[in-house]
């Protein structure tokens, strides 16, 4: 990892956090920035998550598969490595912002340093103003966040309690004028907290990955090729449902075991391949 760490010019520091009030003075990266055609989404939550938070981050940012998207986020424990994994897993370039230098011994949090040589490997990068080796304090979160906010098109927050600093992140998109995109929550929940402080101040609530997609301008450009990574069992549901068709013709129609079926469907519909509607099957790419 230390080996690709370099410090960027100002003129390769993404062109959105130029515009915000207090740009970092000095950028390091390893690995590699988003394309300058993608569009950045920047994903907060908080760290004690709730299964509900994993499930929406999970599947909202599965759905985005295909598209110019680069998924931005601090890799903190909770929502932020869940959706680091979920971009890994969708195919799609992911940027984590640590509150920590880039150098391995003291990227923050250790626990999540094999997820930093993923997002590596993967093509994917790791953004830091502080020096190599600043070690992360309680004080460097809030301050890293305004870079999240910052190079970001829209943020998406899902779950942040009354004192997460998730909130703070959405205050600076705000403040920034860019796009806030929330997922509501439980009423029960205190992790609600942050999510509907900011819809009832006027954010984008979002129920699915479509309305991220026309959040980032993508409602009329959904691609129409199928991925080339499809399995064999996955292409033949894709030619299956060149029409929508119920659950239980898709199965017959597999000649699978009904078990093993399911559990194909299911997690193509993880993938945002396929989407069920009153029992109905369609594809995503018609």
């Amino acid at each position: 990892m230390q080996r690709s760490l370099r410090q960027l010019r100002p003129g390769e520091y993404p062109p959105l956090l130029l515009e915000i009030p207090q740009p970092p003075a000095k950028l390091y990266l390893a690995g590699n920035l988003p394309p300058p055609e993608h569009k950045l989404l920047s994903v907060v939550g908080s760290r004690r998550y709730t299964s509900y938070g994993k499930e929406a981050c999970e599947k909202l940012i599965a759905g985005l598969r295909g598209f110019p998207i680069s998924i931005v986020s601090g890799l903190a424990l909770g929502i932020d490595g869940i959706a680091h994994k979920a971009a890994l897993a969708a195919s799609l370039h992911t940027l984590a912002v640590p509150g920590s230098g880039l150098r391995e011994d003291v990227l923050y949090p250790a626990s999540h340093r094999a997820l930093a040589k993923e997002i590596l490997e993967a093509g994917g990068g790791l953004l830091s103003e502080y020096e190599p080796d600043f070690r992360a304090r309680p004080e460097s979160f809030p301050q890293r966040n305004r870079i999240m906010a910052g190079l970001s098109h829209a943020t998406l927050m899902i779950e942040g309690g009354e004192q997460s600093g998730t909130l703070v992140t959405a205050r600076l998109t705000c403040e920034y004028n860019r796009d806030l995109l929330v997922v509501p929550g439980s009423i029960f929940s205190s992790n609600s907290h942050g999510p509907h402080l900011f819809l009832r101040l006027g954010a984008t609530p979002i129920r699915n990955s479509a309305d991220i997609l026309e959040a980032l301008g993508f409602a009329q450009d959904a691609p129409q090729k199928l991925p080339d990574n499809l399995s064999g069992d996955e292409t033949k549901v894709m030619h299956i449902l060149v029409e929508p068709h119920s659950r239980d013709t898709v199965l017959v129609e597999l000649g699978l075991p009904v078990q093993q079926g399911n559990i194909l469907l299911a997690t193509m519909e993880l993938k945002g391949l396929i989407k069920e509607e009153l029992g109905v099957l369609r594809s995503s790419f018609l």
